[in-house]
């Protein structure tokens, strides 16, 4: 594994040992990242499943601003710090041990909010948009947040749910990603869903 491009383009990335982990092949990431990309001005990432760190990485090498790195086990968030040394961006990430439901909660504490979302379960795990639906809930995405949603392909979530809609699905072998778009509904001042006529125009 390597990083495909931006600051730190070329740079070897370790893998985390045993199979617990599913890394995303170099070639899954750079496609990936040209759907939603390719690169970035600025904006705050999550990368809730992180295993290696490697999809995080990327966005902040690709110039997000800052990366937030979740995961359990001791061994990924070992491995998550020496990436982030090997890439010299250590200094715009977080690193926080623990499962990704309270995760979120601490987050949501210290009111922070993101602009790009990657989720990436073990494809045991088919909880993916009760994730999202949660980050919703706890207003942790910005307007018009990216989430990236990895799964077994085998497996199909909703194309639409909530705030969430589908932009962007593609097949790899056994991987599926889906692109999701967040667009919460605006509300008028008694708190009601505003219909699209009544929306503020755009400055």
């Amino acid at each position: 594994m390597r990083v495909v491009s931006g600051s730190a383009k070329g740079r070897p990335l370790k893998a985390v040992p045993g199979t617990g982990t599913r890394p995303t092949t170099d070639k899954v990431k750079e496609a990936l990242f040209s759907m939603i990309g390719p690169y970035f001005e600025g904006g705050t990432a999550l990368d809730l499943f992180a295993g290696s760190g490697g999809l995080g990485i990327e966005a902040l090498s690709r110039g997000m601003d800052k990366a937030v790195f979740v995961d359990l086990e001791s061994k990924s968030i070992e491995v998550i710090r020496a990436n982030l040394k090997a890439t010299k961006l250590e200094e715009q990430a977080a690193i926080y041990r623990n499962d990704a439901g309270r995760a979120l909660k601490a987050l949501a504490k210290r009111s922070t909010q993101f602009d790009l979302v990657f989720l990436d379960p073990p494809y045991r795990m088919k909880n993916g948009d009760e994730l999202m639906l949660t980050m919703h809930e706890l207003d942790l995405l910005e307007p018009e947040a990216t989430i990236v949603l990895e799964y077994e392909s085998k497996y199909s979530y909703p194309e639409q749910f909530g705030p969430f809609e589908q932009t962007r699905k593609a097949l790899y072998g056994e991987t599926a990603v889906s692109i999701y778009h967040y667009a919460p509904a605006a509300t008028t001042e008694d708190g009601e869903p505003s219909t699209a006529e009544e929306e503020a125009p755009h400055e």
